[in-house]
């Protein structure tokens, strides 16, 4: 399998710790999406949403979207339930991630990190900040009462919220008011197999 990302997105990163995870092998593909790679010609013939990650499977065909690479990652390990509630609890921390944590935080930590904080999207990244307040907030809520999001157990929904939360200091979010965050932070940090941010 061939795995396109950006080592130092929160998405791609995802799939990278999944997969180190659960020792799945793989051939790592950097791709610069600051420099354009992923609006030229040969990877929107791969992916016509120019996005990333992007998994290319053995026979040639493509997975994209982030949380539906890491689900077809994990099918069959112990890190994607099968029973149907858990699995539904599974998918709906994935699209509160991509619909109310990732937009926030993702986004504020692109405009600090990536672009330096330019005059121009100052406005716009103070904006995201409320948002990123309140995600945080519900997963502190959640995991004030379980040591993982859907439960006593480790799932891809925390995979998923881990990528841009474990940096979202990175963004303006002090992690600190979150002590349940922080716990969480550590039990998937100490986890056999768990590899930093920027690994390629």
């Amino acid at each position: 399998m061939k795995i396109y990302g950006d080592s130092q997105s929160g998405n791609c990163y995802k799939i990278q710790l999944l997969c180190s995870l659960l020792d799945i092998e793989h051939q790592w593909i950097a791709v610069n999406i600051l420099a354009g790679d992923t609006g030229k010609a040969d990877f929107l013939e791969k992916n016509p949403n120019g996005k990333i990650p992007l998994l290319e499977l053995v026979d040639g065909r493509y997975v994209s979207e982030s949380n539906a690479i890491l689900n077809y990652l994990a099918y069959g390990s112990e890190l994607l339930p099968t029973e149907p509630f858990l699995l539904a609890k599974v998918q709906q921390w994935q699209f509160f991630e991509q619909y109310s944590h990732e937009p926030y935080i993702a986004v504020a930590r692109f405009i600090a990190r990536y672009l330096g904080l330019p005059e121009e999207r100052k406005e716009e990244y103070r904006a995201k900040q409320a948002g990123g307040h309140k995600a945080l907030a519900v997963m502190e809520q959640q995991l004030s009462t379980t040591p993982y999001l859907t439960g006593n157990d480790l799932t891809t929904a925390d995979i998923s919220l881990y990528g841009y939360t474990h940096v979202a200091q990175e963004g303006g979010f002090e992690l600190q008011r979150y002590p349940a965050i922080g716990d969480w932070l550590q039990r998937i940090s100490a986890l056999p197999g768990y590899i930093d941010m920027g690994t390629d």
